[in-house]
């Protein structure tokens, strides 16, 4: 099993490419199983996410081929065709849904176009119950049939198809809000979300569909309007860039001390991060390509609470924890969206990280220096922010079980290494 190796202290300074969000493309993926035609999404990134998804889609027929790779207006990354003309199958197997919950992003589409659906519950990350309940209740509220079958979600549209309707989501829920937006476009007569999601990538989905020959309104805002349509066409779209990614490089340049280029980086998109980074101490400003990050002096504690967008993200909650660590005084962070996102603070603790969780909050009190050490990762956002610790470390730290990176960030020691960090991948 691959690890990372650090010696930190090392200050980095350089440029590293920003690419397209891994949690915008998933779902964009799935959106080729609503139309015949073809679906061309440039920037994606080269992740063990996308590459599952991909595997997913090809299970259920969708005709796939790379199309090199896209560079311009500011993008790099890989171009995908997507063509469900051929889809025959409607089951998305255990096998594939088990190791990413994103998966089940399939099922709104497959029910929207092929009147069934046959999905797995899905697995993925181990950070809390994250239910598909509201997914299938608001498929219920569009007319389909779900039954609960061996590990199966199965799902059946009445005769004639979906039928619009008013969904209100009693949580904000992101794969629920994508789900019944796919769900939606195709369902006949209209359908409001209330309460839906509004992050970036949900907004970058309803794009891509309006693209695609959707009608949507309120794109952006915590109430979605859809007018069903009888098909959809192809598109050429570009995913919108990854702002987590953003953000865990932006606190690499800040707990190392040192300078980065954030190549492709949109300020707008990381507001409440750039907030919190500026109250503790970090400069963010805007270049003509992306983002120029620094730390202005010294590290101050600052309080932070995760909420659903435009809020704090709860993925960038560990990577400000590691930074926090090494700040002057003491930060509260609370966490209200996942139960278990707290699974890195054993692993900083081993570090010499002063960190003491009540509940859903935890008191860090910064400390002069963080030690290297061996760790473990728990989780993908867990696992980078060990790494953003293990930079700014006396010594050399030993990141084991490094597989939870690759779903979420690419070539990320190559990036860091190539902007100073004494940074390597062993692989057994």
């Amino acid at each position: 099993m691959d690890r990372i190796r650090i010696r930190g202290g090392k200050p980095l300074s350089g440029s590293i490419h920003i690419g397209g969000a891994k949690n915008a493309a998933l779902p964009l993926m799935t959106a080729s199983l609503l139309t015949e035609d073809t679906l061309t999404l440039s920037n994606l990134p080269h992740l063990a996410d996308i590459s599952t998804m991909a595997h997913l889609l090809a299970e259920l027929g969708v005709g796939m081929g790379m199309n090199g790779d896209a560079v311009g207006g500011g993008h790099m990354g890989r171009v995908f065709e997507l063509n469900a003309a051929g889809v025959t199958e409607t089951t998305a197997p255990y096998d594939l849904v088990r190791t990413m919950r994103a998966s089940v992003l399939v099922l709104g589409p497959l029910v929207a176009r092929f009147g069934r659906a046959r999905v797995s519950l899905p697995g993925g990350c181990a950070i809390g119950a994250r239910p598909v309940d509201l997914h299938l209740k608001g498929l219920a509220q569009l007319g389909a049939e779900i039954d609960l079958q061996e590990g199966y979600i199965e799902a059946r549209a009445p005769k004639g198809g979906l039928k619009g309707g008013n969904v209100v989501f009693p949580m904000v829920s992101v794969g629920a809000t994508e789900n019944l937006l796919m769900a939606a476009v195709l369902a006949e007569g209209e359908t409001v979300l209330f309460n839906a999601a509004r992050e970036p990538e949900v907004a970058d989905l309803a794009r891509c569909l309006i693209t695609m020959g959707a009608k949507i309104e309120g794109v952006g805002t915590d109430t979605l309007k859809i007018q069903g349509v009888p098909s959809l066409t192809g598109a050429d779209y570009s995913v919108v860039p990854d702002r987590i990614e953003t953000g865990s490089y932006a606190v690499a340049a800040a707990i190392t001390g040192g300078e980065l280029t954030l190549k492709g980086a949109s300020l707008g998109l990381i507001d409440s991060v750039a907030d919190i980074l500026s109250q503790a101490g970090v400069e963010i400003t805007e270049t003509d390509d992306g983002l120029k990050v620094s730390r202005r002096n010294g590290l101050s504690g600052v309080d932070v609470m995760t909420e659903p967008y435009p809020g704090f993200p709860t993925d960038m909650q560990a990577q400000v924890m590691a930074l926090l660590a090494t700040a002057e005084g003491a930060s509260m962070i609370t966490e209200t969206i996942f139960e278990n996102r707290f699974m890195h603070v054993p692993e900083l603790a081993r570090m010499g990280a002063n960190v003491n969780v009540h509940g859903a909050s935890a008191i860090v009190r910064g400390v002069e220096r963080l030690s290297g050490v061996q760790v473990m990762a728990t989780d993908l956002r867990a696992s980078v922010s060990l790494v953003l610790a293990g930079l700014a470390a006396e010594g050399e730290t030993m990141v084991n079980r490094v597989y939870h990176l690759d779903r979420g960030y690419e070539r990320l020691e190559e990036k860091l290494a190539a902007c100073g960090a004494d940074i390597e991948r062993l692989r057994d």
